[in-house]
């Protein structure tokens, strides 16, 4: 270790990050900032530092985040590490509750306080904890340490203001705040060739408009796609209200937009949209779902549910179980409420029991497979263009992605090729056969 005017550096520094894709691209800021002073090792248990970029979405995260932490600290007592730092969403909103209950960690950063890490290392070091929570705000920082290969997220905003009644992101974050497009344009030079960038934000659809002068994100869109550095743009968490006819005008003119979209709905009856505060109803939903298939020939939708909302009657959630079979989604993710305390829908009468939201749950996920199994079924015999990401020791195949399949949340392609196949390039797969959410496949030339 090297010490010099009180500055420590020179230190093994771990990173376990937790969550979502937003906080990733935290994390991969911050890495980036530590990799100025200090040596980034993959290996937690080298580390001298650990630091637990966290998750408080819901208490499942919650107590992940805290397992993880009390984990990292047992390193300072079996191993090699010397201090343990807690980031992101969970001290923002519960430091005052972790300073007390959770003394394994000597310092405490905000979702806005990656900008001081290296700072509160100096400070740890001088033997005192640190508590550096601060309020939410617009972030400078571009440079970033990539952690994916061949694609990467672009966080084009934070905060969220549509403060629907079950979330807690508008207290942890705050407000939407669109990030400045010159920043997102340096960020992305910076990472240099992307295969694929994915936009991510809460509502990534609603950007710009808090922004002087107000843009839009097609107005992003077209600038990243003047980039050499990126072949390809992937939108998720397209709030459906803010779906406007001038993007999906770009998804069908522009040649690097992949016609892909998340478009997160929650529910689909009238009475649950309205007690989640989501703007529309079941039936604009299905509207747009279908205009966005008939617009941009092939496109893939992707949505998000929630069931055992409060309040949610075995009519209401027929309707959502209808809705999935007129919508036709090609991918779809399903979550039990969470009754988070702090939220608008925490004291709302007529909670569901967990067992009822247990068993809807599966019902919702046996009525998307049969969708899916169609899907697949429909695939068989069709070359797709593939995203080659690794090998299957078990499948004994190579596996990858098409323009269907996001990141981490869909399905994967597994396919047979009989020549060296580099990961991060792309190949030409012939569907065989659908294997459950999967598809297999084997290389054409």
């Amino acid at each position: 270790m090297e010490k010099l005017k009180g500055i420590i550096a020179g230190k093994r520094v771990g990173v376990i990050s937790l969550g979502c894709d937003k906080n990733r691209v935290d994390t991969e800021k911050m890495l980036a900032l530590l990799s100025e002073r200090h040596v980034l090792v993959n290996d937690i248990e080298k580390a001298q530092i650990i630091i637990v970029n966290t998750c408080a979405f819901l208490n499942a995260s919650r107590k992940e985040s805290v397992n993880e932490t009390l984990a990292a600290a047992e390193y300072k007592k079996n191993g090699s590490a010397e201090k343990v730092i807690v980031t992101g969403c969970l001290p923002q909103k519960y430091v005052g509750e972790l300073w007390k209950d959770l003394p394994e960690a000597d310092a405490f950063l905000g979702v806005s306080d990656y900008g001081r890490i290296n700072e509160v290392i100096d400070e740890i070091y001088g033997e005192k904890r640190v508590n550096a929570v601060g309020t939410p705000c617009n972030e400078n920082t571009t440079a970033r340490v990539p952690t994916t290969d061949g694609y990467a997220y672009l966080k084009i905003a934070d905060g969220c203001s549509n403060h629907c009644t079950y979330c807690l992101i508008p207290k942890i974050r705050g407000e939407y705040r669109s990030v400045p497009k010159d920043d997102l344009i340096a960020e992305i030079k910076g990472l240099k060739k992307v295969r694929e960038l994915v936009l991510v934000a809460q509502d990534t659809a609603r950007y710009g408009k808090d922004l002087q002068p107000e843009t839009s994100l097609v107005q992003l869109i077209r600038e990243i796609s003047a980039l050499k550095e990126v072949e390809g743009i992937r939108l998720l968490y397209c709030y459906p209200e803010n779906i406007t006819d001038e993007l999906i005008h770009e998804f069908r003119v522009n040649a690097k937009m992949i016609r892909y979209i998340d478009v997160p709905l929650q529910h689909a009856d009238d009475a649950v949209l309205k007690k989640m505060n989501r703007k529309g109803t079941g039936e604009e939903y299905l509207a747009l779902i279908e205009k966005l298939k008939r617009e941009i020939p092939g496109i893939a939708v992707r949505s998000t549910f929630i069931t055992g909302f409060p309040g949610e009657t075995e009519e209401a959630f027929g309707n959502l179980l209808s809705f999935l079979e007129k919508a036709d989604l090609f991918n779809a993710g399903f979550f039990k409420y969470s009754r988070e305390e702090g939220t608008a829908a925490y004291n709302l009468p007529d909670q569901i029991k967990e067992s009822v939201k247990t068993a809807r749950l599966k019902k919702l996920y046996a009525a998307q497979k049969k969708i899916v199994k169609k899907h697949g079924a429909a695939a068989v015999g069709k070359t797709f263009k593939v995203f080659a990401e690794g090998f299957d020791e078990n499948r004994l195949t190579y596996y990858g992605r098409a323009y269907f399949n996001a990141p981490d949340v869909d399905g994967k392609i597994y396919f047979f090729s009989a020549e060296e196949v580099k990961y991060g390039e792309f190949y030409n797969v012939k569907i065989i056969r659908p294997d459950g959410y999967d598809l297999i496949g084997e290389r054409v030339l």
